[in-house]
């Protein structure tokens, strides 16, 4: 497999946000959304076989929630696939963060699915594939990341359209972060002020949870391997 890099932290977003969990970032991305801050997993990386990852992971111990992101970790399928079947034997609890713009019908349904659908602001709105909605499930989570209005029209439409309430466990919607952020840790450098993305949550009774990446206040924004 190629990997950019494997640690231990806290997870940053979704409804998993604030729990131990360990960071397994694949390298390589097929797409380039505008306000990407993982840039760097586009080239480099270093490569390890399915036994070196597994070694890896045990050493991170106890810690047994597990998140594949990237990237886009499905550029891995052959590989990735059979990496979370033995891990899933081994008691482990495992998520992935992936676009949907990839097949998603091999993912071991234990495996906890956030499935970032792009809006027109990252420039990859028609990116999404639409068949990967049968294959969500109440454990299965849906993002959208938001730079402006547009954005969250685009978000409240498509889960509306698509009854996502009734597909996903939760539907989250996410401010983009700057890509050049400030080392301030405030939401400064949210290209979407969070309060008035509530406010319209709010005025349309939207079925969704804000998610803030609570690393990026916890740390300095830029800090990579948190």
């Amino acid at each position: 497999m190629h990997l950019i890099e494997l640690y231990k932290s806290v997870q940053g977003e979704s409804s998993f946000a604030g729990r131990p969990c360990i960071f397994v970032r694949l390298a390589g991305c097929n797409l380039r959304c505008s306000w990407c801050d993982s840039e760097y997993t586009f080239a480099s990386g270093f490569r390890q076989s399915e036994d070196e990852v597994v070694a890896a992971i045990e050493k991170l111990a106890p810690v047994k929630l597990v998140e594949f992101t990237g990237g886009e970790p499905m550029l891995q399928e052959r590989e990735l696939i059979p990496l979370m079947e033995r891990l899933l034997a081994s008691g482990y609890e495992l998520m992935i963060e992936t676009s949907g713009e990839r097949p998603l019908e091999r993912v071991p349904p234990a495996v906890h699915k956030i499935v970032d659908v792009k809006c027109p602001g990252s420039g990859e709105q028609a990116s999404f594939r639409l068949s990967n909605l049968e294959y969500l499930s109440s454990r299965d989570e849906v993002k959208f990341v938001l730079t402006d209005r547009r954005d969250y029209e685009f978000a409240r439409e498509f889960l509306r359209k698509h009854t996502l309430e009734s597909r996903a466990g939760s539907i989250l919607l996410s401010p983009a972060f700057s890509k050049t952020p400030s080392p301030e840790r405030s939401t400064i450098n949210c290209l979407l002020d969070p309060r008035e993305l509530v406010e319209w949550m709010l005025a349309d009774g939207l079925e969704a949870r804000l998610s803030l990446q609570i690393h990026k206040y916890v740390w300095e924004p830029q800090k990579k391997g948190v």
